[in-house]
């Protein structure tokens, strides 16, 4: 069995090095990497997973936790953290909650607490008391994407924010007849995001001297049917009280919002201007308006803070403020002239 030795013979550099470039961990040049990488190549070299963890004590893998693995915003939170992780030599477990019940006492009950991971990643969820201290009191490492979770490192965009850009956006426009899809019950359970896009746009609102109505508020579930529904019932309204614009709290939720207005012979943005919120990879299909938040960056900066946290020496804190931007495009125009 080809060793280490023999690698870095090959390549010409210190067994050290080779080390180095194959964990991702510390100061190597492309050059040199690559010149490692290949050698490891050529003579079929493999990083023993169980010497490296006896050397450690750690499992060089960490744990992402979603509540859901079929939208689009966590596909992408993952996918940005896996590429960080792979790159910086961890693997990564997946954990799919599907909301809540037995999975999420599985997982926090058990799987996370046998060892097998170093370090965890929540993503847009609300964990108890009872999880976290569980998690710290192995000394694993946690950081969180979205909802807030006591005492643990949190990376997120200011949905307030958010929202209030996206509705300042269309009352610039000369929008006053804005209606607003938020989440439903059951999302409000982890997300956290549904009061906080929906207290952004009643700010919005607010500053603007437009009185807020009741009406123009539904609740959906973060998808294209969901939004199609909500969408349904806020445009059903006579024309003298249907709104000319509609806030969705995710893109998603907007792309059923434009293909409702659709059904119900509405052009948009002739009749009712729509804008989003994530910058969905369909998003420029649609023409729609949105503010782009950046979720695979999101799962990158989320894996450099865990790094940091795991190899304070090799990586740097993340700031947990995340970016977001208004990017407009042909879902969005002035209101036609009463």
């Amino acid at each position: 069995m080809v060793n280490i030795a023999e690698v870095a013979k090959a390549a010409n550099v210190s067994n050290a090095t080779v080390s180095r470039a194959l964990s991702g961990r510390g100061s190597v040049s492309p050059a040199t990497r690559e010149r490692v990488l290949g050698a490891a190549r050529d003579l079929g070299y493999v990083v023993s997973q169980a010497a490296s963890t006896l050397a450690s004590g750690r499992n060089r893998n960490v744990g992402v936790v979603l509540p859901f693995l079929d939208r689009w915003f966590f596909t992408q939170v993952l996918a940005g953290a896996q590429e960080r992780l792979v790159h910086a030599g961890y693997d990564v477990t997946l954990y799919n909650l599907a909301g809540h019940g037995d999975e999420r006492r599985q997982v926090f009950d058990t799987f996370l607490l046998r060892r097998r991971v170093d370090a965890a990643i929540a993503v847009s969820l609300e964990l108890s008391d009872d999880e976290i201290s569980r998690l710290h009191d192995l000394g694993k490492p946690l950081v969180g994407v979205g909802g807030p979770i006591a005492g643990v490192p949190t990376l997120a965009i200011d949905d307030v924010s958010a929202a209030r850009l996206a509705t300042d956006h269309l009352l610039g426009l000369g929008h006053t007849r804005i209606a607003h899809i938020g989440g439903d019950e059951d999302s409000d359970l982890d997300f956290h995001l549904p009061p906080k896009r929906r207290r952004g746009y009643e700010d919005a609102l607010v500053a603007a001297g437009v009185p807020g109505d009741p009406s123009l508020v539904a609740a959906a579930d973060f998808t294209i049917p969901g939004g199609y529904r909500a969408a349904k019932q806020l445009l059903g309204a006579p024309a003298a009280r249907r709104p000319t614009a509609i806030l969705a709290a995710s893109d998603e939720m907007a792309f059923g919002a434009i293909l409702a207005a659709r059904d119900l012979g509405l052009s948009v943005p002739g009749d009712l201007s729509v804008v989003g919120v994530d910058d969905h990879d369909l998003a420029e299909f649609f023409g729609l308006t949105t503010i782009a938040q950046h979720p695979r960056r999101q799962g990158a900066l989320a894996a450099g803070s865990l790094l940091a946290q795991l190899e304070p020496d090799a990586y740097e804190p993340v700031d947990p403020l995340l970016p977001f931007e208004l990017v407009v495009r042909s879902s969005t125009a002035r209101p036609r002239p009463a």
